[in-house]
């Protein structure tokens, strides 16, 4: 089974594509998804994500997100811990989930993928950009989030001319109906790449 990596920075409107693709019967994995799940239903994860952060992550059971958030802002080095504790329990969960399909290939839609350079382990990798003032729209709109924030996400991920550069795919999601299109032309075109493979 194939798998195609699908990127792109915080407002670029992955979770749009990712659902476009899904029209045409192609399977999505939601990294950031199944880690949120996968922090509530792991024992292991959660033990040692209480280790890390203190008896604070956990709210009557439920992830404290903004908690985490405001820690994980402040110092990168949190972030990197609690990444090395979810991403290799996400990888095993993606590999399970993999075997389970029936499609010519999957998706696996993750938000940092460069800056880990996991990108090196999908078969093609597809970015979706966007300019970074309809990016901040989107996000002042969809968070109820402050521009502060917005920023210091940003910062920490690559731009979108870096991604660009290590893509196979790139999809810029500015106009629903053009989204579509793309969508479309890159859906025939990984299917044409796996023909010849």
């Amino acid at each position: 089974m194939k798998v195609v990596g699908l990127t792109g920075g915080i407002g670029s409107g992955k979770t749009t594509v990712a659902n476009l693709f899904n029209l045409f019967g192609i399977p999505i994995y939601v990294a950031d998804e199944e880690a949120k799940k996968l922090m509530v239903t792991s024992k292991v994860i959660k033990k040692e994500l209480i280790s890390l952060f203190g008896e604070n992550v956990y709210l009557e059971g439920k992830l404290n997100k903004a908690y985490i958030a405001d820690i994980i802002f402040k110092d990168k080095e949190y972030l990197n811990k609690m990444n090395t504790i979810v991403h290799p329990k996400v990888g095993e969960h993606f590999k399970k989930w993999v075997k389970k399909q029936q499609a010519p290939y999957v998706i696996k839609e993750a938000a940092i993928m460069f800056e880990n350079n996991s990108y090196k382990q999908y078969d093609y990798v597809v970015t979706v950009v966007a300019p970074q003032d309809i990016k901040i729209k989107r996000l002042l709109q969809r968070d109820n989030t402050s521009l502060d924030k917005i920023q210091a996400i940003m910062n920490n991920q690559w731009s979108d001319a870096d991604k660009v550069k290590l893509s196979d795919f790139v999809i810029e999601n500015i106009d629903l109906e053009e989204t579509k299109k793309q969508v479309l032309k890159t859906h025939n075109q990984i299917l044409k790449k796996l023909d010849k493979s």
